[in-house]
């Protein structure tokens, strides 16, 4: 599949009006750091910035990731243009904002104010992210863990209809159909922040486990995961649901923030397979989230072919791991070497993963590995969806 880029925005304009009411100090400009929080006032500013929901402060808390962090601040010219959030083991320094785009300078100043406040720090880990690196001033390994596949919103529902392929446009026809035909109560409905109950959210995360099992795979839902979920969608919430006779029978559990949309779960009841429900939820909910005023759709991770469908372009996120020196490099070789490994790793998936290889026997083993192992870590951003 073809990797295009698709810029992240930001919302610069909204923090050049809110620039005067900031609360830092009135003649700060440069590098500050908020050790053990991340103040009520940056996290609004960090939505503002990156208007991404794994980069919120909100998420941080839901996945426990909020606690012992510091947070780093850098404004330039009167406009904030980076706030990270961190946590430190020994030493080891992991950013936690993710699926965001960091520029070299970025990366450099971050790296060099991190370095300079904390002596003993010897690397600094970034995951899942677009990193924009020519040259670095710093030692540093960095290769594609993950893909989020985003759509860039029109400006109205029939622009889009119109934009897709004729063969889709013929399948969302065809089945949207046939679906309303069978059953005359069929009805779809948008659910916002506060709206579902658990058990709904629940009836669609377990539509997801029944497919999933069907292929002899392992579903990444699991208790823990499923509470964080619905902890999410009860506060950035946008859910598209399908109902028939006043029962659920698809949906697209979605969490949103500024002009951007995150497609987190999309599944439908099994006994629905022929009408194609998911992909029809999945295609009115893009509707509604373009009548809602959204720009951006995210399909996030997992290159399945419905995302390409409905014209998903491919973004490749990086893990980035910046040394302080060479000689620090040296002295984590382990470390650099499991990095190094894991890149070579993600390379031959993503090469198996290609149309023409995807049916190998090869191919699905490698499926089964990669299954098994974002299992056993759980610091990895797929695991915690």
């Amino acid at each position: 599949m073809t990797t295009q880029s698709v810029h992240f925005s930001s919302s610069r304009s909204l923090i050049k009006e809110r620039k005067a009411h900031q609360n830092f100090e009135p003649e700060f400009h440069g590098t500050l750091f908020y050790e053990n929080e991340i103040p009520s006032f940056l996290a609004s500013e960090m939505d503002a910035l990156y208007e991404n929901i794994h980069s919120s402060a909100s998420k941080f808390q839901i996945d426990r990731r909020a606690f012992n962090t510091t947070t780093y601040v850098h404004r330039h010219e009167g406009l904030i243009t980076a706030i990270l959030v961190f946590t430190q083991t020994e030493r080891k320094i992991e950013v936690l904002n993710e699926c965001i785009k960091l520029k070299e300078n970025d990366i450099h100043d971050f790296a060099s104010a991190v370095f300079s406040k904390y002596p003993n720090v010897s690397l600094i880990t970034f995951n899942a992210i677009q990193a924009s690196i020519e040259q670095l001033k710093y030692p540093y390994q960095c290769h594609t863990c993950l893909e989020d596949i985003v759509l860039e919103l029109p400006v109205s529902s029939d622009l889009y209809l119109n934009s897709l392929g004729k063969s889709t446009r013929q399948y969302i026809n065809r089945y949207g159909k046939v679906v309303k035909r069978d059953f005359p109560s069929f009805q779809f409905k948008i659910y916002r922040t506060g709206e579902l109950t658990d058990a709904e959210i629940r009836e669609i995360i377990g539509f997801s486990n029944a497919r999933i099992a069907a292929k002899d795979h392992v579903s990444l839902h699991n208790e823990e995961s499923t509470q964080r979920l619905i902890q999410l969608i009860q506060l950035h919430g946008f859910v598209g649901v399908i109902l028939i006779d006043g029962r659920v029978c698809a949906g697209a559990i979605c969490s949103k923030l500024g002009v951007h949309y995150f497609l987190h779960v999309l599944a439908h009841d099994p006994n629905f397979d022929n009408y194609r429900l998911g992909t029809i939820c999945c295609y009115l909910t893009i509707c509604e989230s373009i009548a809602d005023g959204g720009r951006m759709f995210h399909f996030l991770w997992g290159r399945f072919d419905y995302k390409f469908r409905l014209l998903g372009m491919q973004n490749d996120l990086q893990r980035l791991v910046v040394y302080r020196s060479y000689f620090q490099l040296f002295l984590n070789v382990p470390y650099a070497s499991k990095v190094f490994v894991r890149g070579i790793g993600r390379m031959v998936k993503g090469w198996l993963s290609e149309p023409e290889r995807k049916d190998w026997i090869i191919s699905r083993i490698a499926l089964k590995v990669d299954e098994g192992t974002r299992r056993l870590f759980s610091g990895s951003v797929t695991k915690r969806h």
